[in-house]
């Protein structure tokens, strides 16, 4: 009987999603970088888990609730990280671009980030849009 292949991860770390941003979303193991909450994140978005955008979003900037249900609904299809930088133990950004169809139309979200390490958990806190 062949072995069943398990689903890519959306982030296109080219791991399995079981392995990769699945174990983060269902709480078993925290990303253990900024670029790897980045990643989940962004699987988050592709997989329309709200919950872990909220969870995974600094305190001090996290909307009160995030509604994902846009019509039509943007198709997330491709992650590029262009870097990433620990500025200190605790702060670091990450800069990538995010493709994605909405209406049948490509478009692109480059974005640099900023996440801060609480408690051992890196969050999400903001990003500045980036002209290509």
């Amino acid at each position: 009987m062949p072995r069943k292949t398990q689903a890519p991860c959306p982030c296109e770390s080219g791991q399995p999603y079981a392995d990769c941003c699945g174990p983060a979303h269902d709480g078993r193991r925290p990303p253990t970088s900024a670029e790897a909450l980045m990643r989940s994140r962004y699987s988050a978005f592709a997989l329309g888990r709200a919950d872990w955008l909220l969870a995974s979003w600094h305190a001090s900037t996290r909307p009160a609730t995030l509604d994902l249900a846009e019509d039509p609904a943007p198709k997330w299809i491709g992650l590029r990280v262009l870097r990433h930088e620990q500025r200190d133990e605790n702060h670091a950004i990450v800069e990538f671009v995010a493709r994605y169809r909405l209406g049948g139309r490509a478009a692109r979200l480059h974005e640099l980030s900023r996440f801060v390490r609480e408690d051992g958990h890196w969050y999400y806190v903001d990003g500045d849009p980036r002209e290509d």
